[in-house]
């Protein structure tokens, strides 16, 4: 794998009394020639100190000086490859879209992209602008051997995003997406339980924990983020009526898997209103009953 040869980055300072404690100002001239100055407090009294204040300031510089250095050839300066693909997509693209999308949405993106995506063209080392149609394959290819044609159209999109992008801030002069060939997707074809299968399962999960999401799941078709979500304000056992309006979701943000909640499901369809049946507003009170009980048992415990 071809390497970019880190490029010291020169970086002034002096130091300034302020208030009787030196101040180190250190200044860089960034990317687009502008200069850049930032501040940092020694912590130290002008009156003896000057000597550490001067070395405290030229390790400071250094330090600045280095993790310039990383930034800058991360981007590709002073490089005339310019930058490698899995860097823009890390650290340029995904930081321009974060607040663009929804959070969820971003964080399949960041999945994608960290997990997958920039691992494999990091390896092989290929550059924004000597990216191909046939480098794009190839890693469809090698992806296909693990997940399916499903998996691959989701980077399929985030790569023609990306590139999308790379063309507006003119990174690059066009875009290989049209050569590129998006496999085929295998036809959905759903599986659906017998009603003898669904009375064993509903047996087989009697008393567990995970009892009311199976049975939420199984008999209304409920999603996953939709019986996280479920509240009590949902169900009106006067009208004897569940609504699904709310949702908890998983997303991946900033390296860790966050819970997203909303008011809002995944289409208008999505929001429904369904009735209660006998049986499983039976099933609810009973649950509703043993949670105000621990309520009164345990004081802070909220019902929602």
């Amino acid at each position: 794998m071809e390497t970019n040869h880190l490029q010291k980055i020169k970086v002034a300072g002096h130091l300034e009394d302020k208030r009787g404690i030196f101040q180190m100002a250190i200044s860089w001239k960034g990317i687009d020639g502008r200069r850049i100055r930032k501040s940092y407090s020694t912590g130290l009294p002008v009156k003896g100190n000057k000597k550490r204040a001067e070395a405290m300031m030229r390790e400071k510089c250094d330090e600045v000086s280095a993790e310039l250095a990383v930034e800058y050839t991360t981007l590709g300066v002073g490089n005339p490859n310019g930058i490698l693909f899995a860097d823009f997509m890390e650290h340029q693209w995904l930081p321009a879209i974060k607040n663009e999308v929804k959070v969820t949405t971003y964080g399949g993106y960041n999945l994608n992209v960290t997990r997958t995506i920039a691992p494999y063209f990091r390896k092989h080392a290929i550059y924004l602008k000597k990216l191909t149609a046939d480098d794009i394959n190839a890693f469809y290819s090698e992806q296909l051997k693990q997940v399916k044609a499903t998996s691959i159209h989701k980077y399929h999109a985030n790569i023609s995003k990306a590139l999308k992008y790379a063309l507006e801030k003119g990174l690059i002069n066009h875009s290989v997406m049209a050569k590129v060939k998006r496999p085929k997707a295998e036809r959905f074809v759903g599986e659906f339980l017998r009603q003898s299968e669904v009375i064993e399962l509903f047996e087989a999960v009697k008393g567990h924990k995970l009892e009311l999401g199976v049975i939420l799941g199984a008999f209304y078709g409920l999603r996953r983020g939709e019986v996280v979500g479920l509240k009590w304000r949902a169900i009106d056992f006067e009208a004897n009526t569940i609504t699904i309006e709310h949702t908890v979701t998983s997303a991946y943000v900033e390296g860790k898997n966050v819970l997203i909640e909303g008011d809002t499901a995944k289409t208008k369809s999505s929001f429904r209103t369904l009735p209660l049946v006998p049986s499983f507003r039976e099933k609810l009170l009973e649950i509703r009953a043993e949670q105000e009980y621990y309520k009164k048992l345990c004081g802070n415990f909220k019902l929602e």
